[in-house]
């Protein structure tokens, strides 16, 4: 684990970005709708919770992005990456599209390097080079909602990558080319 003032100087840089990520215009930064964007989180490995606006009127909402991260943290290792502010647009969109306003149950979010190769080392599922190392991908369930149905519902978007874990009752989402598994 790094030391609280190497966290606290990487922090100081994600708010930087994530407030200049926030300045952008509304075409650019994927939130260019007009009214709230809202999310409500709970991370199946922390039992914490989080229900947050993270766009307003086209534009991200920089202190709550911030928050995201925080939240979407590896669990493991507490370090704190910059989720991809359009993961968060996919997740609103998805779950508009079945019709839900419920809970997004946390499996995975950001990973640290170190816990990416511990889970390599576990497991032949886990890519060298994961879309979590880059904040760019989210292993979610939906409160409600069959994950074999969230799971064709984002292939139906075409925005990224889609995993389906049916044993561990999961879908893996993210920003990356467009595929499935």
């Amino acid at each position: 684990m790094r030391g609280i003032a190497d966290k606290r100087r990487l922090r100081g840089v994600l708010q930087a970005l994530l407030v200049l990520t926030a300045l952008l215009p509304a075409a650019q930064n994927g939130a260019a709708t007009s009214g709230e964007r809202r999310l409500s989180f709970f991370h199946t490995h922390t039992g914490e919770s989080l229900d947050i606006v993270y766009a307003r009127d086209g534009a991200y909402v920089a202190p709550a992005l911030v928050s995201i991260n925080e939240f979407l943290a590896d669990f493991r290792t507490d370090d704190v990456g910059a989720m991809d502010p359009v993961l968060l647009d996919i997740l609103y969109d998805l779950r508009e599209s079945v019709g839900s306003d419920d809970t997004f149950e946390v499996i995975s979010a950001y990973r640290s390097p170190a816990t990416n190769e511990m889970l390599r080392s576990q497991s032949t599922g886990v890519a060298r080079d994961s879309q979590h190392l880059r904040g760019k991908a989210i292993d979610v369930r939906l409160r409600g909602t069959a994950t074999s149905r969230l799971r064709d519902a984002a292939i139906a978007m075409e925005r990224g990558g889609v995993g389906y874990y049916p044993d561990s009752d999961f879908v893996h989402i993210d920003t990356g080319r467009v595929r499935s598994w």
